[in-house]
């Protein structure tokens, strides 16, 4: 350490604070504290730091083992959060756990990690009383039931359906459809944004004085079109159809074009936490709620930092909607069928 201030002409304790990052360095210092390191082939060790400060500086971000559920959003979570960690001086690894919880002993008894980040919350999460029984610092990407007393961070689902109807309303729709994701009988039934999408979906068609049905789609292309012959079925006049499935979407709308309904001339389709890049993948380009994935897992990762360095006053609670982007998939409600 003595060598490498003697070459950035800064203190040891400077060194020290860069290193360890428990004390605000400039970034001009800092950049000359890292060079030195580089040249001077200078690698801090995190197994003797952790031992000297108790803290590895790993956070976790849980992630279930269950199905393929690692999508383009997902990854935008994960992405932002890492690069957020890493700005202040942490690590952030993604670790696959059981559903129910029952792996979380092992990740957090050996003191291997700092704290965690949990993702895919269900209403009712098992996962959730096992960290506050663990004394495990930890945020929620998500909500479950009731998230008063809980750190956490999630798309406001709610005002995003709200937001939603509001554009397809504008356009005279009054007869909407949903495509959900096929969770019974999974270990992610009880899925939180899916429930309340749905309760929110119901009592806001109804207020409306519209027509609301729901469907629930198994995945892939294939569930996709099912999804469609199902909802065609229950209500063969829907006009508009919010889908909270990227994988499903290509298979709705050829499901909707199979059936003799063009989008958007018959019905228009409205993606739902998705993203711009997804929604251009498609034809016609669907228009999208898009879902704020950057900002969340950089909030997520600041609430879970600020508790482990006890720099929060409060429990973090931020709920942000989805964004609408217009795009060829929507267009005025067509005139009802003779």
């Amino acid at each position: 350490m003595q060598q490498v201030a003697d070459r950035a002409g800064v203190s040891i304790a400077t060194v020290s604070f860069v290193v360890n990052g428990t004390k605000y360095v400039t970034p001009a210092t800092t950049a000359k504290v890292t060079a030195a390191m580089r040249e001077l082939k200078f690698r801090g060790n995190v197994v003797a730091r952790a031992l000297a400060s108790r803290r590895t500086r790993i956070i976790a971000l849980l992630f279930p083992t269950t199905g393929n559920r690692f999508s383009p959003t997902t990854s935008e979570f994960f992405m932002s959060a890492a690069e957020r960690a890493s700005e202040r001086g942490h690590h952030l690894v993604l670790w696959p756990v059981d559903p129910a919880g029952e792996d979380l002993d092992d990740l957090v008894s050996g003191g291997l990690v700092d704290g965690v980040v949990l993702m895919e919350v269900r209403m009712d999460d098992p996962r959730v009383a096992k960290l506050t029984e663990l004394g495990v610092p930890f945020t929620l990407i998500g909500r479950t039931r009731d998230s008063s007393a809980l750190p956490f961070v999630d798309i406001d689902f709610e005002t995003t359906i709200e937001d939603s109807l509001d554009h397809l309303q504008g356009l005279g729709h009054r007869r909407f459809g949903l495509v959900l994701e096929n969770l019974e009988g999974t270990p992610m039934a009880g899925y939180a944004p899916h429930l309340r999408v749905e309760d929110t979906f119901r009592a806001s068609v109804a207020e409306r004085g519209g027509a609301g049905t729901i469907v629930y789609a198994a995945s892939g292309s294939e569930g996709g079109r099912a999804a469609a012959r199902e909802l065609l079925a229950a209500d063969p006049d829907v006009t508009a159809v919010l889908v909270m499935k990227d994988d499903s979407s290509a298979g709705l709308l050829v499901g909707l074009w199979s059936a003799g309904r063009r989008v958007p001339d018959d019905v228009s389709v409205l993606s739902i936490a998705s993203s711009a890049a997804a929604g251009d993948q498609h034809h016609p380009r669907l228009a999208v709620m898009i879902a704020p994935g950057h900002e969340l897992g950089v909030r997520a990762a600041d609430a879970l930092i600020d508790q482990l360095d006890g720099t929060s006053t409060e429990l973090p609670h931020f709920l942000l909607p989805c964004v609408l982007r217009t795009a060829e998939s929507t267009a005025p409600a067509p005139a009802p069928r003779v």
